[in-house]
């Protein structure tokens, strides 16, 4: 009986909870004149146009410059600030739908190794909470599976699709690790001190087995295969990116040696909370950080109140490519904050179109799509959208229009619906 009232009660959440239909193919080329363009790649152009056809941008510059005639709809931007898509890392978004309800939950899978499991098979398309994302111009995500000491593997989609295979934009970018916490807080007499967790070696220790027998299986290619094994031999030819979840400046440290010590060419950190204080070793070792959520409280009570909003600042004078992400309690409907927190960074050190880059052209490297998005540039996929106000300031942010590979989306939500419904009662009353 409770399965099949859990079965009912998911089947209800489903029917009534669609995402809007998916837009069609771009059919008509069109041109957007008078735009504040924020390229995405720390530069922006005032008075600016915007054209692009088949999907692709074909234009980028000052608006005089611009040929109408070769655009089937030329549309007046009336002075609106336009963005390249905001891009979501880490994201659990289409994974988790109700915490409550367990059948909603697909970012966990049973097992310790499992960088053959691709998280990108289990996203939803017809989540509730991505058009609610998309409203404030996050239009693409990095879906990311979370347990285990490898989690597994992600994926890059963008947010208007009929199924996952549609909404791909890469199937597999990367494995995710989460390397094990070294220290951990002992209480004894009202005396807090930290101590080396007993099982620290262990872990590491099996981590580093794993990578050696997948390294070698790699190198020889048996005739037998091993579906683990194969799902890591992108990390060592330069094709996928290892992801290493650590936020402790000596795991992090110990995470940059291990890359070294396998020769792996691409290494991202999330989290990243004391990459800070490494800023030269991360430079050095060409590791990327993905920052986690700039609204938080900092981590020991004698760090700085303000330290989480001044990391991207810090890193950005370090030389350290970074990006921002959202992962932590409520993250799938917390997505929708991922521009503020770039907004908070501004107030914080960054300059605006730093910030901006961070959400976007920064992140489409990490990702590795950055051929295809990330900023307002010729032949990139025409993956943007047009807000009335600043994009990043949550009081004056307000998408008006968002276009994904040159399609037109629908921004309406259920939370928009809902709006306008209870509006339209207390408006008759």
């Amino acid at each position: 009986m409770k399965t099949l009232l859990t079965l009912l009660f998911t089947a209800l959440v489903l029917q009534f909870s669609a995402q809007p239909t998916p837009a069609p193919a771009q059919s008509e080329s069109i041109l957007i004149t008078n735009v504040t363009a924020h390229l995405g790649t720390g530069e922006m152009i005032e008075n600016a146009a915007i054209g692009f056809a088949n999907g692709k941008i074909t234009f980028v510059g000052k608006s005089n410059a611009a040929k109408a005639a070769d655009y089937d709809q030329v549309v007046d931007g009336e002075g609106r600030h336009a963005y390249p898509g905001f891009i979501a890392p880490n994201s659990t978004l289409g994974l988790q739908e109700i915490g409550a309800v367990r059948a909603t939950r697909d970012q966990y899978e049973v097992g310790t190794f499992r960088p053959n499991v691709r998280a990108i098979i289990a996203y939803n398309t017809e989540s509730e909470i991505t058009p609610t994302v998309r409203t404030n111009g996050v239009l693409i995500g990095q879906i990311t599976p979370r347990g285990g000491t490898i989690s597994g593997s992600s994926g890059v989609v963008h947010f208007d699709a009929w199924n996952w295979e549609d909404a791909a934009i890469r199937i597999v970018d990367g494995v995710h690790v989460n390397w094990p916490w070294m220290h951990h807080r002992h209480s004894e007499h009202g005396k807090v001190e930290f101590r080396k967790r007993k099982t620290y070696d262990q872990q590491k220790a099996e981590i580093e087995r794993f990578f050696t027998e997948a390294k070698a299986y790699c190198a020889e290619k048996p005739k037998l295969t091993e579906v683990k094994f194969e799902a890591m031999c992108g990390l060592f030819s330069g094709e996928l990116n290892l992801y290493v979840h650590a936020h402790d400046i000596k795991q992090i440290t110990e995470a940059v040696h291990f890359k070294r010590e396998f020769n792996i060419p691409n290494m991202t950190i999330v989290g990243g909370a004391d990459s800070y204080l490494v800023g030269d070793l991360l430079r050095e070792n060409k590791v990327s950080v993905m920052v986690r959520r700039l609204h938080s409280l900092p981590r020991f009570h004698e760090d700085d109140m303000d330290l989480t909003y001044r990391l991207p600042k810090m890193l950005e004078d370090e030389g350290v490519l970074y990006c921002l992400e959202n992962s932590g309690d409520m993250e799938q409907m917390g997505t929708r904050n991922l521009p503020f927190y770039a907004g908070t960074a501004v107030a914080y050190g960054l300059t605006y179109e730093q910030a901006v880059k961070a959400v976007t052209l920064n992140t489409a490297m990490i990702l590795g799509v950055a051929n295809r998005m990330g900023s307002l540039e010729v032949d990139k996929d025409a993956t943007f959208f047009l807000s009335v106000g600043d994009a990043l300031d949550m009081r004056t942010n307000d998408v008006t229009h968002a276009f994904i590979e040159g399609r037109a989306i629908d921004l309406d939500n259920r939370q928009l619906q809902l709006y306008r419904k209870y509006k339209a009662k207390y408006e008759s009353q």
